[in-house]
């Protein structure tokens, strides 16, 4: 069983269990209701490395393919509808069945219920029969889960069936409405949805339907509930597990002639939505966390989509960059506030929900100018949840919490520092310190091989040299697996917009939000003039730019400095380059390697740039050779004056630097 919390990234069960002692006890977690004896787990060989293994696919190649095989096809809001080869003969049903997403090139046909990848479509349509599409109604469940599945549901009783008695604290059906706030929820639209209780887990049992039939179970997800303050923490168990669970909550009741869906984050808010309004709605199977790829050809379908995710800032950006992937020209959204919560709460204070709906604003904005009124809601969430906009927060280095106050989407970060000052050593701490707490994150290393960076970065996790404790490997190894890490297969010289397309693939395939490349000079032709060279670079820097704003994904990227004497600190313009780095970048950050005369660092990391708020300054580095880590010195004092040495001599440089000195200064 696989486990994640509704407020956390989806994590498995098993490091879960590793980490945090007894199932379920720090976490209100159910206990497994199919308990078995403990295995014991015994792999014989290396664990493969993990990298990012998919060939990207332009809508032009597709386009192209098409034509070239005469293949007719229609121009659809995020897929391309062609005549499907897994129809049969249905006749009229096999016309523009199949949909090809734009993006990845995934197929799916909504006939048959065939899917599968774009290397799939082109051997079908070369060696018909030879493609691997899924055959209708296929399991995505192995013997084993599928069997845990039956009996799950088997066990579960229908919500709507348990004992109802007037005195609440014997009503079971009463408690467990009450814990999942669906008092207000009538046994018609449990019924409808067929939603069953668990009792001695004390979840909700939410099915995997088959869309085309409505019958035949593919999957089930298990919401426990536990009181935490004075509001409720959810946990979910999907079977099978989150990257391979795709239910759209509700999809076999929609009809062919619906033109209309709301999406919304939880199963229990479409729940209280369909009951409210009588529309259809549809619950993502991963919340804000992320749309996967494989779902789009179920939405094409529909020509307006509102989205209703929830009532914070996560919620409203995760619904920004799906109405990105869905064509915003066909989305609304409903701007979380006060009198906008989610609709299981609207329906508790007896809010209007149709009125809601009926307010949202579209997502297409037109070009060119708004007005205050357009986001006045929008800017008064953002002050109600400052934190949450100031981003997700390092564990490992709070210093740069207090400069930068937290890692942002949709940012692009320049990081610089002399040959052999540690960069890529830094950034890999730096990235996998955000990758433990479910930042998604790429990484391409064109410098060092994939290898090579695999063992700082398990280094660095591990706290300690792994091969001086082999037995610990695969402990080790088990738990740096499954985080959200991916690595590019490219080495050395590469071609800018090869990467960018394999950027916007791993955004789209895998969720991606952070993408760090090292370094830039590796996409610079070689044999170059000085002035196309300085070109290229800007043209590289600006289609970097580009993707992070378009994609909502933060770029981390590596530039060298220019030769200068070791003598003198580096500045914003001992950037490598022209002036379009420095003026692009939303952060700067400058890896300083000077010897000081207080603290037992010699490293300080120099924040150049924050135009999040304009806070910059420095702080020093300690590096450990045992754990390839910097971290902050604990002894380092407030006001202590930082002198930078030119020798064993103590020769001071002229111009001192003040740790924790912080210079407000609008760059803009």
């Amino acid at each position: 069983m696989w486990i994640r919390p509704c407020a956390a990234p989806w994590r498995p069960a098993r490091p879960l269990l590793a980490l945090r002692g007894a199932w379920g006890e720090p976490w209100g977690l159910p206990r497994d209701p199919l308990a078995r004896p403990a295995r014991r787990w015994v792999r014989k060989k290396p664990l493969p490395l993990l990298k990012l293994r998919e060939v990207p696919v332009t809508l032009t190649e597709i386009c192209q393919y098409l034509r070239a095989r005469g293949i007719p096809f229609h121009d659809g809001h995020c897929c391309l509808r062609v005549p499907s080869p897994f129809a049969g003969r249905e006749g009229e049903a096999a016309r523009r069945s199949l949909c090809i997403d734009k993006t990845t090139g995934r197929f799916l046909c909504t006939a048959s219920l065939a899917e599968g990848s774009w290397q799939d479509f082109q051997a079908h349509v070369e060696l018909p029969g030879e493609g691997a599409a899924e055959p209708p109604g296929e399991p995505v469940l192995g013997p084993a889960d599928a069997e845990d599945v039956r009996r799950l549901w088997a066990r579960a009783l229908p919500l709507w069936e348990l004992p109802d008695w007037e005195d609440e604290e014997e009503s079971e059906a009463l408690r467990a409405r009450a814990a999942f706030g669906l008092s207000d929820v009538s046994d018609s639209t449990l019924r409808r949805f067929s939603v069953r209780y668990l009792r001695g887990a004390r979840s909700l049992v939410f099915p995997w339907f088959c869309p085309r039939s409505g019958s035949g179970l593919r999957g089930l997800k298990l919401l426990a509930a536990e009181c935490e303050g004075d509001g409720v923490r959810y946990a979910e168990t999907t079977l099978p597990r989150p990257a391979a669970y795709l239910n759209l909550f509700g999809l076999p009741l929609i009809g062919r002639r619906d033109a209309e869906v709301v999406l919304t984050g939880r199963e229990l808010d479409s729940l209280a939505l369909h009951q409210a309004t009588g529309k259809p709605t549809l619950a993502l199977p991963r919340g804000t966390a992320s749309l996967p790829p494989a779902l789009l050809p179920y939405l094409e379908p529909f020509e307006r989509i509102v989205l209703w995710l929830g009532d914070d800032l996560r919620a409203w950006e995760a619904a920004k960059l799906f109405a990105r992937k869905l064509n915003p020209e066909r989305c609304w959204l409903v701007v979380p506030g006060e009198r906008r919560p989610r609709p299981l709460d609207a329906l508790a204070r007896g809010l209007n929900l149709p009125h809601i709906l009926g307010a949202a604003q579209p997502a297409h904005c037109p070009k060119g100018i708004i007005s205050f009124r357009q986001v006045c809601d929008e800017v008064l969430m953002e002050l109600a949840n400052a934190e949450q906009v100031a981003g997700v927060r390092w564990s490992r280095f709070p210093d740069l919490n207090r400069l930068l106050k937290g890692h942002r989407k949709g940012e692009l970060t320049i990081v610089t520092g002399r040959t052999g000052s540690g960069k890529t050593t830094f950034i890999g701490e730096y990235s996998l310190d955000l990758c433990m707490q479910g930042v998604c994150t790429l990484w391409g290393s064109f410098e060092i091989s994939v290898d090579r960076l695999f063992q700082v970065m398990l280094t660095q996790f591990s706290w300690g040299r792994l091969e001086e404790e082999p037995d610990m490997y695969e402990v080790w190894t088990d738990r740096f697996k499954d985080l959200p890490l991916r690595f590019m297969t490219f080495h050395g010289q590469q071609n800018i917009k090869t990467v960018v397309d394999t950027m916007h693939h791993a955004v789209s395939m895998r969720g991606v939000s952070h993408v760090v490349v090292d370094n830039l000079q590796f996409m610079m032709g070689q044999g170059q003039r000085s002035a196309d060279r300085l070109s290229a670079q800007d043209n590289i820097i600006g289609a970097f730019r580009r993707f992070a704003t378009d994609s909502g994904c933060h770029v981390t990227l590596v530039i060298h400095p220019r030769k200068e004497d070791d003598d003198k600190e580096l500045q914003i313009a001992s950037i490598s380059g022209s002036s379009k780095a420095s003026q692009e970048a939303d952060n700067v950050l400058i890896l300083q390697d000077r010897k000081l005369v207080t603290g037992p660092g010699k490293r300080y990391l120099q924040v150049a740039k924050n135009r999040f708020d304009g806070a910059v300054g420095t702080f020093p580095l300690e590096f450990s050779k045992t754990s390839l880590t910097f971290s902050t010195p604990a002894k380092a004092k407030g006001k202590a004056r930082l002198k930078k040495v030119k020798d064993s001599n103590n020769l001071v440089s002229p111009r001192d630097l003040e740790y924790s000195q912080e210079e407000v200064v609008g760059q803009l």
